[in-house]
């Protein structure tokens, strides 16, 4: 009962201070602010550019995989490569394809018709981050967070 009338006399601020209940309610939301920012969000942007590059190679790889058993006509090879690129990934558009024919490393055309030896072609990826742009966007074309992925393969005889 003595305790009761010495806490009763205290005044109310000296008595929250002392009993500092309240600390973590009034932490956590610096504590949460701190997370986002520093940790959380540079982290999405890493795993959202992993996933863009990811997607880009594998829409490569399964271009080139349509493309791969289907022996090309040499002596329409436009026609035939532009008939394999509407077969691909409408979200990563294929640029820069070549049909290259015998060892002069040639694109395939009327006047070359030797054998297909390879194709290649790039499509370009482009990231948007939230806060680590400086980091990963360090691309040499005009838009930094443009990047452009290459990829050739020899064509099954």
């Amino acid at each position: 009962m003595t305790e009761r009338t010495v806490l009763a006399g205290k005044d109310k601020l000296t008595s929250l201070l002392s009993d500092q209940r309240g600390t973590v309610a009034f932490e956590m939301p610096i504590v949460y602010l701190f997370m986002m920012l520093s940790l959380l969000l540079p982290l999405a942007d890493v795993a959202a550019a992993g996933f863009q590059f990811i997607s880009a190679w594998e829409a490569l790889r399964g271009f080139g995989q349509s493309i791969q058993y289907d022996k090309p006509d040499v002596t329409n090879a436009s026609g035939w490569m532009s008939s394999k690129l509407a077969k691909a990934d409408p979200r990563f558009p294929i640029q820069q394809f070549r049909l290259v024919c015998g060892d002069a490393n040639l694109d395939c055309s009327p006047s070359n018709s030797a054998s297909p030896q390879y194709y290649s072609y790039a499509t370009t990826v482009t990231l948007s981050p939230m806060v680590l742009s400086a980091v990963l966007c360090t691309s040499s074309n005009a838009n930094k967070c443009s990047f452009t992925l290459s990829y050739s393969e020899q064509m099954f005889q």
